[in-house]
């Protein structure tokens, strides 16, 4: 099976449709769980099926380094590395020019890293990574690219958005294997709707299969996040499908999925697990609060996790409290479905034509 996208039902700008893969078909709107080093923290391969999980994401940059694009692809790729039967996406090591950048320096050719791990000195270039993410075999990957921080002068994000599209370029030039490996172009520019446009503009004129938003999840005020994601999403192919970059809480789901996006993917659930949060369709609770010491109630009522099928809050807080590795186990489990539930639910109420409704009703506001 190669790469393609088809829109199924429209409500607004909002879209349901179908990602097809070499791993197999995916429903959009979709959450991609976190497997950064082909890891999910705190899950097995086998629970990650059991919450409807359909696509992994993982790194390239924290992949090269271990154990090495060419060890996973001795052994078959990504996928088969993981023991996973499914789509999975790379992205091309461009947030860590943002989280690392202390560590890094930026040139014409690419990053120049002192890596996190021992120091050594890692030069990563948009041809680079292409070839990483070859090597991993991704079914999706990203471009390199470069996202100032919030508050980034315009200066700045200007001279990203030059390496961002110089990058693009050459990345585009070198991605050879276009029937099983999927190369997106992801768009930069920070708060300025101005740049957004630009970059819209030049990455649609390189027809990538697929585009990324970047730069909206490094700071920014929610208003903010929530403004340019729909006026970049509105710039985009109808007929390609959008993918909003380490975005988010629930609530920013929900107003992004509104605004036109088919892909997400955060930290969030995994992260918040190993503090003890989970989410709920009433917000976020902290099972270590003492108000749960005798709650024999699930996480959740009504939710098909096998945490909630299985243990009470009052177990959980107690797991919490003695700080058990279980308690962030099926903490990880509830999350991950929950965002899976959420983006399931968004879907069908996009086939219904009833999203705004629906929308208010998932999750209270932030």
């Amino acid at each position: 099976m190669s790469f393609s996208f088809k829109i199924q039902a429209k409500d607004g700008q909002a879209r349901a449709g179908f990602l097809d893969t070499p791993h197999g078909t995916v429903k959009t709107p979709f959450f991609m769980v976190v497997a950064t080093a082909a890891s999910v923290k705190g899950m097995t391969i086998g629970q990650l099926h059991a919450t409807r999980a359909r696509v992994l994401l993982a790194n390239a940059y924290h992949l090269s380094i271990r154990p090495g694009a060419e060890a996973v692809a001795e052994r078959g790729g990504l996928a088969a590395f993981m023991g996973w039967h499914g789509p999975t996406l790379t992205d091309s090591g461009g947030y860590q020019i943002f989280s690392l950048a202390r560590r890094r320096r930026l040139t014409p050719d690419g990053v120049l890293f002192n890596n996190h791990i021992d120091g050594r000195k890692l030069l990563l270039t948009p041809e680079g990574a292409v070839e990483i993410q070859s090597l991993l075999g991704a079914d999706i990957m990203m471009c390199l690219d470069v996202c100032p921080p919030a508050g980034a002068d315009r200066a700045e994000h200007e001279n990203a958005l030059r390496l961002t599209h110089a990058w693009a370029g050459r990345s585009r030039r070198i991605w050879k294997n276009e029937g099983k490996q999927a190369l997106f172009g992801i768009v930069q520019g920070g708060l300025s709707e101005e740049l957004r446009q630009e970059s819209a503009d030049f990455l649609t004129r390189l027809d990538f299969p697929g585009y990324g938003i970047g730069g909206v999840a490094v700071g920014e005020s929610t208003p903010d996040i929530r403004r340019i994601v729909s006026y970049t999403a509105s710039r985009l192919p109808d007929t390609k499908p959008r993918y909003l970059m380490g975005v988010g809480t629930p609530r920013d789901i929900i107003e992004a999925v509104a605004a036109g996006i088919d892909m997400f993917d955060c930290v969030m659930p995994t992260r918040h697990a190993r503090h003890f949060q989970a989410f709920t369709s009433r917000g976020p609770i902290n099972l270590r609060n003492a108000c749960f010491a005798r709650d024999d109630q699930p996480i959740e009522d009504g939710c098909d996790c096998e945490t909630c099928l299985s243990v009470s809050r009052a177990y959980l807080r107690h797991l919490a409290i003695l700080g058990e590795i279980m308690a962030s186990v099926w903490l990880t489990i509830h999350n991950v479905r929950f965002y899976l539930r959420l983006l399931e639910s968004l879907r069908s109420a996009i086939l219904a034509g009833r999203l705004a409704e629906t929308g208010r009703c998932l999750y209270p506001g932030d």
